[in-house]
């Protein structure tokens, strides 16, 4: 049912209607809106069979929650921030362990200096860390991901961020629809685990592994990451057969037909960028088409490179910066997808939540000399100060 709800308020209800049996929470803005409505949920009764464990901090979080799937539970957090920079030693325990965790990351910058606006370098610091990353471009999908991100998870036992924009989506208000606890408990089966720690059986797990088997633990890290490719558009096309919605998948392509410039772009920017396109087709000024990224690990390449096959140019706009590398990290991904078969123009915007405006955005795609790298809308007379 349709209804006006924050962000953070759904995520937590259709994370609630996944029944995860342990909910391990620390605040950090801005994703405590979501673990303090779970635990209403769980404190009032309407999240029966859930443990909600409160820690004293983000690696403490995520630590429970590794015991907690190790033990044969599905677990959930919910972190930002400095915040997954505290769990980054759990978060590849997490995944080298194959623990079917799933987590929502409120993204957020990193300081210093202290930012708590929106950018997406946090969970891009993270990119190989071995967890899946999915990207929700508005608040129907953080809500809708979050249900998928449990079967993707488990199927695959892997762990799985599901990222959301801080702020511009946790604490907007939107019509959206709460997926319906029995519809998300016909898509979602009972947890079933691959391997559990049982004292009847005791079993070590995480143990050392030396260079005789090392790459062969990695190869299969990489291969469940190659799985997810396949795995991703099926469970997106069950979600849309059984909800009645598009939702998830590893990308959203945008009047792509005769583009002569495609613009990659994930997380909520996808809105303004959207809009700008619209406007600019409806004057006949360019030819743009946009592609929308929601999935970022496993990164959808040979996706990527049909999608924009016959544009001109591609121009990535990346919010995060890969300092002391050769541009923003989606774009050097996307280059290296690409294998310069397409130009390439990698654009930095949106830097600790500077607004990326609709005019700003057209006069970038309008922009016949558009360098190989640059950064949108710099104060060049704040840097001279």
């Amino acid at each position: 049912m349709l209804r006006q709800v924050e962000g953070s308020q759904a995520v937590a209800e259709a994370v609630a209607r996944c029944r995860p049996q342990v909910v391990c929470a620390y605040p950090i803005s801005p994703q405590t809106h979501i673990v303090e409505a779970l635990s209403r949920l769980v404190r009032g009764g309407a999240l029966l069979g859930c443990e909600y464990v409160n820690v004293e901090s983000e690696f403490a979080a995520l630590s429970v929650a590794i015991g907690a799937s190790a033990t044969g539970a599905r677990a959930y957090t919910a972190t930002a921030s400095q915040g997954l920079l505290f769990m980054a030693e759990a978060l590849y325990n997490a995944a080298g362990l194959g623990l079917p965790i799933v987590m929502t990351v409120a993204n957020r910058a990193i300081g210093a200096p202290i930012n708590i606006w929106n950018d997406h370098s946090d969970a891009m610091s993270q990119r190989d860390s071995g967890w899946l990353q999915l990207y929700a471009a508005d608040n129907q999908e953080a809500a809708d991901l979050h249900v998928q991100a449990f079967r993707i998870a488990e199927e695959l036992s892997v762990p799985v961020m599901v990222c959301m924009d801080g702020f511009v989506l946790t604490h907007a208000v939107e019509r959206l629809d709460v997926p319906e606890q029995s519809t998300v408990d016909s898509f979602l089966p009972p947890y079933r685990p691959r391997q559990v720690l049982d004292p009847e059986h005791p079993v070590t797990i995480g143990a050392l592994v030396g260079p005789e088997a090392f790459t062969e633990v990695k190869y299969l890290a990489y291969r469940a990451q190659q799985a997810a490719l396949e795995l991703i558009p099926a469970v997106a096309a069950d979600f849309r057969d059984r909800f009645g919605r598009d939702s998830g998948g590893l990308l959203h392509g945008y009047d792509l037909a005769g583009a002569d410039t495609v613009v990659i772009a994930l997380g909520s920017v996808l809105g303004t960028l959207r809009d700008a396109v619209a406007e600019l087709r409806a004057e006949g000024a360019a030819r743009v088409g946009v592609l929308g990224l929601t999935a970022f690990r496993p990164f959808p390449a040979a996706a990527i490179r049909a999608a924009v096959a016959g544009a001109g140019r591609v121009v990535v706009l990346d919010r995060a910066l890969a300092v002391g590398g050769t541009g923003g990290v989606v774009g050097t991904e996307v280059r290296a997808a690409l294998g310069g078969a397409v130009p390439v123009h990698e654009v930095i915007a949106g830097l600790g939540g500077r607004p990326v405006r609709a005019r700003s955005l057209r006069q970038l795609l309008t922009d016949g000399n558009l360098p190989p790298f640059s950064f949108l809308d710099l104060d060049h007379a704040a840097i001279e100060h």
